[in-house]
């Protein structure tokens, strides 16, 4: 009787690993950064703002290269998520946006 055929874990994509590593290095900046100089002190509310807006940002990037195939939509997707999360970095910091 043939074996049925067994499926291969498929290699982790390089862009995936690029993203999200560049992600956690980002996260770790300010952490490195608060070694050298006094003028850098976050929190730990700080840091899960900063998490909670790359994983937000990055999540949404995943969905839409997962979700859309033709490339200037893609771009165009891409830029609009680094728009936001970046205008959202910029209010956070130093409110750039009148409440």
């Amino acid at each position: 009787m043939p074996t049925p055929p067994q499926h291969q874990p498929q290699a982790t994509p390089p862009w995936r690993v690029i993203g999200w590593g560049g992600a956690a290095l980002l996260l770790a900046a300010p952490l490195a950064a608060m070694q050298f100089t006094a003028e850098m002190r976050w929190d730990i509310a700080d840091f899960a703002m900063f998490g909670t807006m790359l994983l937000v940002a990055g999540t949404a990037l995943e969905l839409l290269v997962r979700v859309t195939r033709a490339g200037r939509v893609r771009a165009i997707l891409g830029v609009a998520v680094a728009v936001a999360f970046l205008s959202v970095w910029a209010d956070a910091a130093v409110g750039v946006f009148p409440a």
